[in-house]
């Protein structure tokens, strides 16, 4: 009867110990919204502002492209401004995100045009205003416009041939 009672009790224990030990406890990784991609998140508003990226084809200038999704069942919210944090103003027709809708600024490719001095590869920070007083500021990725978004800031570039498709190219004849 003792035996019973220390091996059931040891059996406890380590079960204890076991599920403390492969938990992940408080604040981990595993606990936060994690959206892998390329853009920029913002949650903190009303309009949660989900993967925003500069599609740029070529240095100075690029098309901005976002989803913003509203988090309000019950009004619609506009993006009405956008700019570069130094004062670079972006013309923007107001964008409405209808109640607890999202709106994809790539589908059809949104004609939000930013200028600066910025090209592929760049961070830009930019400041997002919307019709409900809320204001977004975030840093923003510059990626080229090509594979995943091609054609959203205008045609894509055409790909030049590399030197090895030009050497057996000439080989062929």
């Amino acid at each position: 009867m003792q035996l019973r009672r220390s091996f059931a009790l040891t059996t406890a224990a380590v079960a204890l110990a076991t599920a403390g030990l492969s938990s992940c406890g408080f604040d981990y990784a595993t606990d936060r919204e994690y959206t892998p991609g390329v853009g920029t998140n913002d949650r903190d508003g009303t309009v949660d502002v989900l993967s925003a990226v500069v599609v740029s084809t070529e240095p100075g200038s690029g098309t901005f492209i976002a989803s913003l999704s509203n988090g309000d069942q019950e009004t619609d919210v506009a993006l009405t401004e956008l700019a570069l944090t130094d004062g670079t103003p972006v013309e923007l027709e107001p964008v409405v995100v209808g109640k607890g809708a999202l709106v994809n600024l790539a589908e059809p490719a949104a004609e939000i045009k930013v200028t600066g001095e910025f090209a592929a590869g760049d961070f830009v920070e930019l400041s997002l205003a919307f019709d409900n007083g809320e204001r977004v500021v975030m840093d923003v990725p510059v990626v080229e416009n090509e594979g995943y978004y091609a054609d959203l800031d205008g045609p894509a570039p055409a790909e030049e041939p590399t030197e090895d498709a030009e050497h057996s190219t000439e080989s062929e004849h």
